[in-house]
């Protein structure tokens, strides 16, 4: 058996992933190795696929996620796209077993079930994997499976650490594998209607953003009789800590990680990167040229580390210009004490609004003929936008809409799968992940710091503004 140490050199993974400190949270890089990775037929099982291929998908995390969404999405598309899973990877080892008989069952197959990622990645010939692991060993895991010769599906958010950010971006540009971020609004319709839409000029420019995720759930994150339950025996701790600091077991971090930082960024990486993921696709630019945030915890005071109150200004546009009328913001915000307000995403150009709570562009809030006559010394006109709807009759179910899996993510898996034939870039390929990544780990290092932070375009790195 290969041990863990001589299979992150095999897969090229930094040795600082092995020494972890601080500095791999606080800003180290993950340098590119000095040499070409050596991998042999057990570490890198990269055949040809043909189109009559079955190609075999390994799961890489049995999560809630995984089981409640991910599973049925490719459930729905695995017969068309002739595709199956045939293994289960989990270091706990109550869920590796659940996973098998849960897939077995799904899929009426043999599962076999794995103790580790190397394992996995030796002893299987899995062609693909969909990695549902916690939010920090998002980017660890997939640079795992792309050096080991794997596509990947990789949840969101792609990296809790600039240095995790671009490790996982190097490997998968040089490995040139193909992986899906688990942004599943870039599979909607109805998103992809309003990108072409803004992207026309039609829309005018953007010159606000609002976006909230709010919600009034005190179960929210929480696992109290699990965490009770959990054993250190049970789970293979240090793999669970990849490339973070070795601290003691602790049963809360394992199952609640969304809570504490900096094993999840919580309401950055879990909502905001789904949010501002469609301002980096309708505009083109990467990341915002700042953010100020503010927060805290105002109502859960249960030992958790992140936020359960969260306001953020991000300000996006041309970064080598000074003329502000190019710019706009985004303001983001979130909270646990009330559901009022949901979940929204409003564009406002001069001329109106784009509701994707709606999935309406109306002229709500425009410029009107009164407005403009008001005031003739300003030479202005009417600007008011005509209704369009973003969701019509070309809105189709991708499959059986009683998969139990929503739409988007049904139709994501596809595209995905389609990819992994084609060989083409999926819709949201490694860059939206490491763009999305930026924006939130610019949210939550504002936080932190508790100042206005910018992003140096040169290091690749969020500075102080």
């Amino acid at each position: 058996m290969t041990s863990r140490r001589e299979f992150i050199k095999k897969v090229g993974l930094s040795t600082a992933a092995i020494a972890v400190g601080t500095s791999v949270i606080k800003g180290g890089q993950f340098l590119k190795p000095k040499s070409k990775v050596v991998v042999t037929d057990a570490m890198h099982y990269d055949r040809i696929i043909g189109a009559n291929d079955r190609v075999q998908v390994g799961v890489v995390g049995f999560s809630h996620r995984f089981q409640d969404t991910l599973s049925l999405a490719f459930k729905a598309n695995a017969k068309d796209m002739n595709m199956e899973f045939v293994a289960v990877s989990d270091i706990w080892n109550q869920r590796r077993d659940e996973g098998i008989s849960y897939l077995t069952d799904l899929m009426g197959n043999k599962i076999t079930g794995y103790r580790n990622n190397e394992e996995l990645y030796e002893k299987s010939k899995v062609d693909a994997v969909i990695i549902s692991t916690a939010d920090f060993q998002h980017a660890y895991h997939a640079t795992e499976a792309v050096r080991a010769g794997r596509d990947a599906y990789c949840e969101k958010p792609l990296a809790e650490s600039m240095a995790d950010n671009k490790m996982v971006l190097n490997a998968v540009k040089e490995t040139k594998k193909i992986v899906q971020i688990g942004s599943q609004r870039r599979s909607g319709t109805n998103y992809q209607t309003a990108a072409d839409y803004i992207k026309s000029g039609k829309f005018g420019a953007i010159k606000f953003v609002e976006m909230t995720w709010n919600v009034n759930q005190p179960d929210r994150w929480r696992l109290p009789d699990a965490v009770a339950k959990l054993k250190e025996s049970d789970v293979d701790w240090k793999r669970f800590l990849v490339n973070r600091d070795r601290i003691p077991f602790n049963p809360r971090i394992y199952l609640e990680y969304r809570l504490f930082w900096p094993y999840s960024s919580g309401i950055p990486g879990q909502w905001m990167c789904h949010q501002i993921d469609t301002v980096h696709w309708f505009t083109g630019f990467k990341h915002p040229l700042s953010v100020i945030a503010g927060g805290g915890i105002y109502m859960w005071n249960d030992g958790r580390k992140n936020a359960d109150t969260l306001t953020a200004i991000l300000e996006y546009g041309p970064a080598d210009d000074k003329d502000t009328t190019k710019r706009f913001q985004v303001n983001y915000s979130s909270r646990f004490s009330n559901s009022a307000g949901d979940v929204k995403e409003i564009y406002y150009s001069n001329g109106g609004e784009l509701n994707l709570d709606t999935n309406k562009v109306t002229p709500r809030g425009g410029l009107t003929k009164e407005h403009a006559e008001k005031y003739p010394q300003f030479g202005l006109h009417e600007n008011l936008l005509p209704t369009f709807e973003l969701a019509d009759d070309k809105v189709k179910s991708v499959t059986d809409a009683n998969a139990g899996s929503d739409m988007m993510t049904i139709a994501h898996m596809r595209n995905w799968m389609e990819c992994i034939r084609s060989r083409k870039q999926p819709h949201a390929p490694i860059e939206a992940g490491y763009n999305h990544s930026v924006a939130s780990l610019m949210v939550t290092e504002s936080l932190h710091r508790g100042k206005k932070v910018k992003f140096d375009e040169e290091k690749q790195e969020i500075i102080d503004a």
